[in-house]
């Protein structure tokens, strides 16, 4: 009798993990605030959700603005005269990067950096198709996403897996800018 009973909850204990780990994070109300490199939800509400042929498709027909919000290192303090080098960043060729856009609570700089990049994105048009990306199990693209539907865009669809979904696929990048902040 001991031995199936212990049997059993050895099973349990093992199963357990496995099924917490199977679990997909819920969408949240607001926006997320911290640990920004984690599972992110499989939905959007009001928004899309491309898998990596649906973005290819759409990057094809050049049917939609691209937006990369991957946040940008800051620069560390360094002593004077020391050289720095921004680490480079590859993004779906034709996207603009607006770096930092992501972030759960945006100061109003940022906001407005945002807002700006999406105008000039659209061209004005808050009916214009945007996808919104940045890497794989990256709040960041998912609260710009979110952003973007607030700030009355839509046709805005979010791309979850990112320039890493894209690299896997083997799908071409190329060198990127950020767009320019009136701060800089």
């Amino acid at each position: 009798m001991r031995q199936p009973l212990a049997a059993a909850l050895v099973a349990v204990a093992l199963a357990v993990p496995a099924l917490a780990q199977q679990q997909e994070p819920f969408e949240p109300e607001g926006y997320r605030t911290d640990n920004y490199r984690a599972p992110v939800p499989a939905t959007l509400e009001g928004a899309r959700v491309l898998s990596t042929a649906q973005a290819e498709a759409i990057w094809r027909a050049k049917s939609a603005a691209f937006v990369d919000v991957l946040p940008r290192p800051p620069k560390p303090s360094l002593p004077a005269g020391t050289v720095w080098r921004d680490m480079p960043r590859n993004n779906i060729p034709g996207s603009i990067w607006l770096p930092d856009a992501g972030y759960g609570a945006l100061s109003p700089a940022m906001d407005d950096y945002f807002r700006r990049g999406l105008a000039h994105a659209t061209h004005g048009d808050k009916a214009a198709p945007l996808v919104i990306y940045c890497q794989a199990d990256c709040w960041m693209s998912w609260n710009a996403a979110k952003r973007a539907r607030a700030y009355g865009y839509s046709n805005v669809a979010w791309y979850p897996d990112g320039t890493d979904g894209w690299e896997r696929a083997s799908l071409p990048t190329e060198a990127a800018q950020p767009e320019p902040r009136s701060e800089q």
